[in-house]
């Protein structure tokens, strides 16, 4: 390759397995030439300057490439920094020193630690939790309080409150109000706050059932799968995505969750983790089946890489329930139909069960609803059921 041929300096005898991290990692031919070629301009500006490999970090990283883009055009530091990266991967360079810790960070990382041991509670939990609590101490930092968590009042707390809940929906107004009364709760045992304050956090106005489901038609689940290029890797893995999410009933996290051991092929059955990573069995149709085939030939062997969906683009990692819902919406715009979320494709397989005369019990089942009531939404969707079981108005002709 081009830029291993040029004498590379003191990171010579790193050429080879930098060259097979960034194959390994997923990165083309052409990013793997260019890194290389890369990699021989820091060499030789560190054996120009007398500097040793562990000198490396990234304020000298940063200083080749200001002076790179001084004396010849523009470096894509892009190129640059995953060789800082794999050097410290390889202890050829001192771990980046680790950010200063302020009061309210040192404070955050407390927090989450009662969260996570004390509680118990979920990583997504947990890290909704902790972001709202450093929103809500960084904003009450000053001087004299550099923890954000002297003088709490009722009052503060309730304006705070306003000032979130204006701008987020009802159902995340209601978590903020969780949010905020664990927090002050957490501060409570602390002896950093007042024990009543929780208690002077208001509820938010949230009544049960009071919504009908919303899941895009049949007709335009099928626009969207028809969208996807099945011919090409992205489109392979976005397809078989949507399959899972649209036959199965699938949530965004269970499809990120989804690894090569929880495919039986031979009993036809796949293993989800669902909620509280909860495993249950579901059969595997016979498209859904294909779609995973098609997708795992494009995917390729992954030596170490359990997880069937991984991005696209280098460095390759595992798919993350952003990632799955981003396929969705990127499906949309593609189908130009009008954009759904992910769990509205839950909701259209609910939807079609009902219409098809399966029973509150069956759709439950294949949802995996821990109480019938959470079925029971759909129950609504069904107007024509309805309207049989509708008492007439009084004094209306029938």
């Amino acid at each position: 390759m081009s830029g291993s041929r040029r004498n590379p300096g003191p990171l010579g005898p790193f050429v080879d397995g930098y060259r097979a991290w960034l194959v390994e990692r997923g990165y083309s031919t052409s990013v793997v030439i260019r890194s290389l070629v890369t990699l021989g301009h820091l060499g030789r500006w560190l054996e120009r300057d007398a500097l040793a490999v562990d000198q490396l970090g990234d304020e000298r990283v940063g200083a080749f490439l200001a002076e790179y883009r001084r004396d010849r055009g523009a470096l894509p530091a892009a190129s640059v920094w995953p060789v800082l990266e794999y050097l410290r991967a390889q202890g050829a360079v001192a771990p980046e020193p680790p950010p200063a810790v302020t009061p309210v960070e040192q404070l955050v990382d407390e927090y989450r630690e009662w969260l996570c041991g004390e509680r118990g509670l979920a990583a997504s939990t947990v890290r909704g939790s902790v972001r709202f609590a450093r929103r809500f101490m960084t904003a009450r930092v000053c001087p004299g309080d550099l923890r954000g968590v002297h003088g709490i009042t009722a009052a503060e707390v309730n304006e705070f409150l306003l000032r979130e809940c204006a701008r987020v929906s009802t159902g995340t107004a209601g978590r903020c109000t969780y949010w905020l009364r664990s927090l002050l709760r957490y501060l409570a045992v602390r002896g950093l706050a007042d024990p009543g304050l929780a208690d002077a956090v208001p509820r938010v106005a949230r009544w049960r059932a009071t919504t009908i489901p919303q899941f895009p038609t049949r007709l335009d689940i099928d626009r969207v799968l028809a969208a996807c290029p099945r011919d090409e890797p992205t489109g392979a893995r976005d397809y078989a995505v949507l399959l899972m999410l649209a036959r199965l009933g699938l949530r965004a996290v269970e499809v990120a969750r989804l690894r090569l051991g929880d495919l039986d092929w031979r009993a036809g059955e796949i293993t989800v983790d669902g909620k509280a990573h909860r495993r249950d069995q579901l059969p595997l149709p016979a498209d859904v089946g294909e779609a995973l085939v098609a997708h795992l030939k494009h995917r390729g062997r992954r030596p170490g890489e359990p997880h069937v969906f991984l991005t696209v683009h280098a460095p390759t990692r595992p798919l993350d329930p952003s990632g799955v819902r981003t396929i969705v919406r990127n499906a949309c715009r593609r189908a130009q139909v009008e954009r759904v979320a992910a769990h509205r494709l839950r909701h259209a397989l609910a939807s079609d069960l009902l219409r098809e005369g399966a029973s509150m019990i069956d759709i439950s089942q294949v949802l995996r609803h821990n109480q019938l009531e959470s079925t029971a939404i759909y129950a609504k969707v069904d107007l024509a059921r309805l309207r049989l079981a509708a008492c007439p108005w009084p004094g209306e002709n029938r």
